[in-house]
């Protein structure tokens, strides 16, 4: 099947439609025009340059390369999670917690999915080793964000409920444990409504794109069905070692809340 080539034009004409959004939500003065604008000129710059930066690495194909792109994915999501948190804790915790909590997950699944489910040659095949810890990268991003900062958040507000339980005696694991299991869910929620509409509501967007490539449904399916798969494990298992760690930190070594390691709101 042949896939159809995409001009300048075509991509300027798509471009233009959103700047007509982003007049519109001007003339509404919802105050989201300029970072309307500004995300979409990020988009077209950050992935045209990972386009350059993916040719080279695909016609390298060396592991330290392919390492390198990786490790640059993660230190960036791992900003992103610190970023995404209204009380993030203090002293590099909240980066380093959720860098950890990814690496562990994310990196752990697609090791194991490209060495023993797909099996490319080699193992650390750009083009499959990239767009999968892409994809799970993004996704347990967002878990991680959406756990941590219920987490912290409500550890903030429930303060008094929490002493209330340290000086009943009860450990800090049960002190905090109800908002421990709503952070978890909270992570993991958005990755089970994805799957629960996948191909129902929505056609996944690994599945479109190969498609739309010329790739068998059947195929494109089966490759879909294993992705989301891998990203639910990754989104799991990032999830909950960043609560688990997250819920630790905000007490000490004599099981106090230590609500001070945590950063202020941002306005």
């Amino acid at each position: 099947m042949e896939v159809i080539e995409l001009a300048w034009w075509q991509l300027a004409l798509a471009a233009l439609m959103v700047v007509v959004l982003a007049g519109c939500t001007a003339a509404m003065r919802l105050g989201m025009s300029r970072s309307l604008l500004v995300a979409a000129l990020r988009t077209v710059i950050q992935l045209a340059l990972v386009g350059l930066v993916l040719e080279a690495l695909f016609a390298a194909e060396r592991l330290v390369w392919v390492a390198l792109m990786a490790l640059a994915m993660l230190l960036i999501a791992g900003r992103e999670v610190m970023a995404r948190q209204k009380r993030r804790l203090l002293g590099g915790w909240g980066f380093g917690i959720g860098t950890l909590s990814m690496f562990l997950s994310s990196f752990t699944v697609a090791v194991l999915t490209l060495t023993v489910i797909i099996g490319p040659e080699p193992w650390y095949r750009p083009q499959y080793a990239i767009p999968l810890l892409g994809m799970m990268l993004g996704n347990t991003m967002t878990g991680v964000a959406l756990a941590l900062d219920r987490l912290t958040d409500t550890a903030w507000r429930q303060r008094g409920v929490i002493e209330n339980r340290l000086m009943l005696g009860q450990p800090w694991q049960v002190a905090i444990g109800d908002i421990r299991r709503e952070a978890i869910r909270s992570g993991l929620m958005p990755m089970i409504n994805a799957m629960a509409a996948a191909g129902v509501v929505s056609l996944p967007g690994m599945m479109t794109g190969q498609i739309l490539a010329g790739t068998a449904p059947g195929l494109a399916v089966k490759y879909q069905i294993l992705i989301m798969f891998a990203i639910t494990l990754g989104t799991g298992f990032g999830t909950l070692a960043a609560v688990a760690a997250g819920s630790r930190r905000l007490f000490d070594g004599r099981e106090r809340l230590r609500l001070d390691r945590l950063a202020r709101p941002r306005a």
